[in-house]
């Protein structure tokens, strides 16, 4: 059974940064792709920033320039190196993993941002 372990989540002051990390354990493939979403208070689940086959990266604008997505496939992880850490980037973030009809969700990291 391949499940999603998130880390990394915490508090920091505007202006900081934090690094979050996804590993999808027993999985005995590389998966397809992998990514982020968050969700803030009530707000719907966004999605954030993405990395398929091929190294194929896209971010949404509203994170664009300040998140990193990075993947180290051979071992079915995923990072979002976070920085210049906004107030407005607050909710809880999920890592996400697709590959062909499957999906599987994380069971999310807070990320609170406040001076």
């Amino acid at each position: 059974q391949v499940q999603l372990v998130e880390s990394g989540g915490g508090s920091v002051q505007p202006g900081g940064s934090l690094r979050l990390s996804c590993v999808a354990s027993g999985a005995r493939f590389t998966i397809n792709a992998m990514g982020w979403y968050r969700q803030a208070p009530g707000k719907e689940r966004e999605w954030i920033a993405g990395v398929a086959a091929g190294k194929i990266i896209k971010y949404a604008d509203s994170v664009k320039g300040r998140f990193t997505i990075s993947r180290d496939s051979t071992q079915n992880t995923v990072y979002l190196q976070m920085n210049a850490l906004k107030p407005e980037d607050t909710a809880l973030y999920y890592c996400n993993a697709r590959h062909g009809t499957a999906e599987l969700w994380g069971q999310g990291t807070p990320v609170t941002v406040s001076s």
